[in-house]
């Protein structure tokens, strides 16, 4: 049977700087279905520098364009006085909660916290340093590889396991926000499971839930998807993430893709398969004498199934039938003569 896909809902910078958006946001991702709520810790000196450089102002993407880091950043981070209080409301509805780290005070942060699971987000997959403090923490590693060469990625899982951790899932992930379809490359999913031996899955940025449904039934074991309350919130992320509606009829969709997945199965009671009786197989289609010999014409293979496989047709064709029979008689070998 496939396992069940571990969906994680990313609320990232969804949350307008009001705690309450933030807590509201962790019961309603708890109501759509997801197994746990992923938010990040870093602040704006943690991740970048307060530089208006040009190298520090955002080029090449649809949504930043011409802003800085450090002003993206300031807007965009969770508050660390707030971890608490979202861990705490996550744990009382019975939701995982997790975070991203960006530096070794994050990190610091989280432990602390008791923080079960340590995502890498696609930038910071370089970050060789950062990958190694957290796994030495012992816990299970989630990184994205949205920006990252293969050997960017054989790097990141050797700092793991050289940490002594083997716990590792890789996440396919197209840096674009949003994504398109077309850049998804899921195959590169299934090669990346047999290519660096882990666990493997999804970080989505594309519109629609179609890519997520599509790395489900390809083996996807983690999905990740950003969540917000209402797309009016606003923030940096807010018009490729998915409202409460969207994000639980995406939880729906893959528990049914889970479903229709089933195992590898064949069936072998004839009896027990539903529809069975409408399968051809061999009856009488004329009336007969004893002697009559079997052509294609009197004996034919039709629905239903109940008569002899069809498989003894070229068999038959030829010899004697040894009782006169009718017309809708199920045949069988019975009726030939020695």
């Amino acid at each position: 049977m496939m396992g069940r896909t571990f969906v994680i809902a990313e609320l990232s910078a969804n949350h307008g700087h009001k705690l309450e958006t933030a807590l509201e946001s962790v019961r309603a991702i708890k109501e759509c279905g997801a197994d746990a709520v992923k938010i990040q810790t870093y602040t704006a000196d943690t991740i970048t520098l307060d530089c208006r450089s040009d190298d520090f102002i955002v080029k090449g993407t649809s949504l930043w364009d011409s802003r800085s880091l450090y002003d993206l950043y300031k807007e965009a981070f969770t508050p660390w006085e707030w971890h608490k209080a979202i861990f705490d409301e996550a744990s009382r509805v019975g939701l995982k909660c997790f975070s991203t780290p960006f530096d070794k005070s994050a990190v610091d942060l989280l432990e602390s916290l008791d923080n079960p699971i340590y995502k890498i987000a696609s930038f910071e997959i370089t970050d060789v340093n950062l990958i190694e403090y957290a796994a030495s923490k012992g816990k299970p590693m989630i990184i994205s590889t949205g920006i990252a060469t293969e050997e960017d990625i054989r790097l990141a899982v050797e700092t793991c396991r050289k940490a002594g951790n083997n716990d590792i899932t890789l996440l396919k992930c197209t840096s674009a926000y949003p994504a398109p379809v077309s850049a998804a490359n899921l195959r590169t999913m299934k090669d990346m499971a047999g290519r660096f031996g882990t666990k493997v899955g999804l970080s989505d940025h594309c519109m629609g839930n179609d890519v997520v449904l599509a790395a489900v039934a390809t083996g996807a074991e983690v999905i990740e998807k950003h969540f917000i309350l209402d797309r009016s919130i606003g923030g940096p992320d807010a018009a490729f993430s998915m409202t409460c509606e969207e994000f639980k009829a995406m939880v729906a969709s893959i528990r049914n893709v889970e479903s229709a997945m089933g195992e590898v199965f064949y069936p072998d009671d004839t009896n027990k398969i539903s529809g069975r009786q409408f399968s051809r197989s061999l009856y009488v289609a004329e009336d007969m004498k004893a002697g009559d010999t079997v052509t294609e014409d009197n004996v034919r293979s039709v629905r239903p199934g109940y008569g002899l496989h069809p498989k003894y047709l070229k068999s038959i064709l030829g010899r004697k039938v040894c009782r006169d029979l009718e017309k809708g008689t199920r045949f069988s070998l019975d009726y030939l003569d020695e």
